[in-house]
């Protein structure tokens, strides 16, 4: 007879105290729950446009030989990402989305003995990439609701301030997920002048590419200044191609020595490489994209104006919105509305709303949808 075990205390500490990251509702769940169609999903900050054209060519090109393992080192995809933006293929390690680079670079730096920093209010894959391996988290309190430029942002004084013996990454976002808020270039430049170097900053970018202020910071760019640097970008936000999962990281190539070693060499399959690769080359859709997001910001602003709705500065693909009550009974009624946003209750922000922005047609849906349930 079979005793009864307890699986849970089989796994490692760091993982029996984890709780499964929460992906926004799909469409298809919502249809069997409701029994609705016509749904807006707007949670995932996902492109409105789609994908690349050139993408989808690419893909569809690649079906005649999906029975062929993809090429395991990526050739291509990284000659043709190092050209775009002046590295070396060396620099380059490629992942099943940026969420994957994030698990490898915490696997190869972190151990039970070791600690990570990231900010209060920062994307939540980063606590989880932590402890998972039994790393020591050290997060850092965020800018306050009344700081006058920033509110909720990264404080990188409060960031340095929880580096010790212990730490050997730093994770910061920017813009960041779930708040919208960034750091400006002189800052976040004197902020890396100042970390030790052996610790190693990752700095995750992925929504830099709908930032239209030409001061933005472009981390990459500081690389070579900075050995104990790794920058991470994605494919999944601009560039539509979530669905297929492909994201990266830019390092030294002596850091990208390191997660190569670890990385699974099948980890980014046939037709994300191919999607990825022609999509860094459809400039014609990253500029629509732009353009559409930023005009669907105003949207937004003007939105919140009028309403009186309180938001957080945003410089992503998306609005975060304080509601100024409990937002999870508003999501709900948002869903029979047959509008999808993103309750972040579980960032510690439980008064607000992340919302997607889409098109005009589907900004001004949600929006007359928002006004209706406040005021039902």
């Amino acid at each position: 007879m079979q005793t009864t075990v307890d699986f849970k205390t089989l796994a490692v500490t760091g993982v029996q105290a984890l709780h499964p990251y929460q992906p926004g509702k799909p469409i298809e769940e919502l249809e069997r729950e409701l029994g609705i169609t016509n749904i807006l999903k707007l949670a995932s900050n996902e492109n409105p446009l789609g994908a690349s054209p050139k993408a989808q060519a690419a893909m569809a090109a690649v079906l005649k030989s999906l029975e062929l393992y993809p090429d395991g080192s990526g050739y291509q995809l990284k000659a043709a990402t190092a050209d775009k933006f002046g590295l070396q293929s060396s620099q380059i390690t490629l992942g099943n989305g940026s969420n994957d680079v994030l698990d490898i670079i915490a696997r190869v730096f972190l151990d039970n003995s070791r600690a990570a920093v990231f900010s209060e209010y920062a994307f939540a894959v980063y606590p989880i990439v932590i402890q998972a391996v039994g790393a020591e988290l050290q997060p850092a309190k965020a800018n306050p609701p009344s700081h006058d430029t920033m509110p909720y942002g990264h404080n990188l004084a409060n960031l340095a301030a929880k580096i010790t013996d212990k730490t050997r990454l730093v994770f910061i976002a920017n813009p960041n997920n779930p708040t919208g808020t960034w750091l400006g270039k002189e800052e976040l430049h004197r902020f890396l002048s100042r970390v030790p170097n052996d610790v190693i900053v990752v700095i995750d970018e992925a929504y830099t590419e709908y930032v239209t202020d030409p001061t933005f910071p472009n981390a990459l760019a500081w690389l070579a200044e900075f050995p104990n640097l790794i920058v991470t970008r994605t494919f999944s936000k601009i560039y539509g191609l979530a669905g297929v999962r492909v994201g990266y990281a830019a390092s030294s190539s002596a850091i990208a020595d390191m997660l190569n070693r670890v990385r699974q060499p099948f980890n980014v399959n046939s037709l994300a490489l191919a999607a990825a690769q022609a999509a860094l080359g459809d400039d014609d859709f990253l500029e629509r994209s732009v353009a559409t997001n930023a005009a669907g910001l105003q949207q937004w602003f003007a939105a919140c104006a009028e309403n009186g709705w309180e938001y957080m500065p945003t410089a992503g693909n998306f609005i975060t919105i304080n509601m100024q009550r409990p937002a999870a009974p508003l999501y709900d009624a948002l869903l029979r509305e047959g509008v999808i946003v993103r309750p972040i209750g579980g960032y510690g922000l439980p008064q607000h709303l992340r919302i997607t922005v889409g098109t005009a047609a589907q900004n001004t849906r949600c929006i007359k949808a928002l006004q209706k349930v406040l005021t039902a």
